[in-house]
């Protein structure tokens, strides 16, 4: 884990699993970290990735102001697989939220990412493929799409997982922007 750490705060990459699926790993703080993830992944350069944080206070850290009654109500998400966009109009993430002002964070239910987050801070973590093809699910596939262009591969065996939930809200209202598992239940107690 050392490795990994040190690595991603030296503006380095690698393959990780997630809470999810995954992930091609970088700081959410590092625009060149950003930057490297979107070639690797031949991402479209106007879509912005998911920031994993390790805490609702990590919020802060991109000028996110929750909502009052959202506030209340985040219990009931995170920590989970369900991804929440908010606003985060700063210029100074134009390279994350891509000029779209908004960005997508989960707070993970995962004790060694949180372990990670919790040393290294925010990280962006799209799924580990080149953008229109199947996620990896192992670190062998990983390595078929990114070979040695990345610093680090963390094998956590076979994942099967899905992506996460995605939502944001509107006032009061939640909109789904991609429905999953983890979404369901958290509909039936809301």
């Amino acid at each position: 884990m050392d490795t990994i750490v040190k690595s991603i705060k030296n503006d380095g990459v690698g393959v990780m699993p997630t809470d999810t699926l995954y992930g091609l790993v970088g700081s959410a703080l590092s625009p060149k970290a950003v930057e490297r993830i979107y070639e690797l992944r031949q991402r479209d350069k106007d879509k912005p990735c998911i920031v994993l944080i390790s805490s609702v206070n990590d919020l802060g850290r991109f000028g996110v102001t929750l909502p009052p009654k959202l506030e209340l109500h985040l219990s009931e998400f995170w920590p989970g697989k369900v991804s929440i966009i908010f606003d985060t109009p700063d210029e100074r993430f134009a390279y994350l939220h891509r000029g779209g002002k908004t960005l997508a964070f989960r707070f993970p239910y995962d004790k060694d990412l949180i372990e990670i987050l919790n040393q290294t801070g925010p990280l962006i973590a799209p799924s580990a493929n080149v953008q229109g093809l199947p996620p990896a699910k192992t670190v062998e596939e990983a390595e078929k799409y990114f070979s040695t262009k990345v610093d680090f591969y963390q094998d956590g065996g076979e994942l099967n997982g899905e992506p996460s939930a995605v939502i944001r809200f509107d006032g009061d209202t939640m909109v789904v922007i991609r429905d999953g598992s983890a979404l369901k239940a958290v509909k039936a107690s809301i």
